[in-house]
Formats: structure tokens, sequence, C-alpha cells
């Protein structure tokens, strides 16, 4: 079988499977669920170990720096490569671990801040959403559809 033959077939097989993807059940959302939830209780957990990991890593990281710095000093000034090479490896070991501090921290902040955005942007949508003044004659109160399709452009 030639390539152009195995790749129209491989091309095939994928469009059957994505054009019966719905039908399957799938991933997909169950009708009137929410298709994006994220509980604060997930987020918390996520934070709470990425500030677990900031809170150890640095003296962790720093453990073995002192013993190191005199190992790779002594080898030195006893004349050997081993200790100008170590040096430096304590050198990349600390850039490494001040990275993984930072990138500890970006995470934390970034969770708070998607708690509060989030959190902003529902009580948004909440208060356009509400209807000002009496419900007409007959109504039941809700919000129309074009105006619910605003929010999903």
């Amino acid at each position: 079988m030639s390539f152009e033959e195995e790749w129209a077939a491989d091309k095939a097989a994928v469009t059957m499977r994505l054009n019966q993807a719905g039908s399957s059940g799938g991933s997909a959302p169950t009708p009137g669920s929410a298709d994006y939830v994220v509980e604060d209780d997930d987020l918390g957990e996520i934070g709470h170990a990425a500030n677990g990991l900031f809170n150890g890593l640095e003296p962790a990281g720093k453990h073995a720096s002192a013993a190191s710095e005199s190992a790779g000093s002594s080898l030195k000034g006893d004349g050997f490569d081993t200790g100008a090479a170590l040096s430096e490896v304590i050198k990349t070991w600390e850039t490494q671990v001040k990275t993984l501090l930072q990138a500890c921290a970006h995470i934390s902040n970034h969770l708070d801040y998607t708690k509060k955005s989030s959190k902003a942007n529902d009580e948004w949508i909440g208060a356009q959403l509400r209807i000002v003044g009496p419900v007409a004659p007959g109504r039941e109160g809700a919000v129309s559809a074009s105006q619910i399709d605003k929010f999903f452009r």
C-alpha cells in the first residue's frame, strides 16, 4: 500500500469517527449541565500544593549548597577540574530552583486571579440578566434569547 493510499484510509477513518463523536456520548456534557466548571475546592487544592512546594523548595534546594560549595572550592584549590565543574553545577542548580520557585508563585497568583476574575464575571453576568422592574403580564420573568445570546459571542 502506498503512502497516499494509507493516508487517505486514515483520513477517512478519522472523519468517520469525528462524524459520530456526538452520538456516542463521548465527553460531551449532558444536556442542562455546565460544560466548564471549576470548583473553589479544586483551585484550593492546586493552590495549596503550589504553596507547599514553594515553601519547602527553597530550604530543600539549598540543603547541600554549603557542603557542595566547600567541596568545589577544596577540589579547585587542589588543582582538580572537577572543583570548577562542581561550582558551575551549583550555580545552575540555584538558577533552576529560583525558576521553579517563580513558577510556583506564578501558579498560586494566577489561581487567585482566576478565582477573583471568575467571580467578578459571574456577578456581572448575573446583574445583566436580572430583570429590573415589573414583569410583563403572562411572562415568567425569563430573559430573552437575544439577551442571553450576547454572552456567548
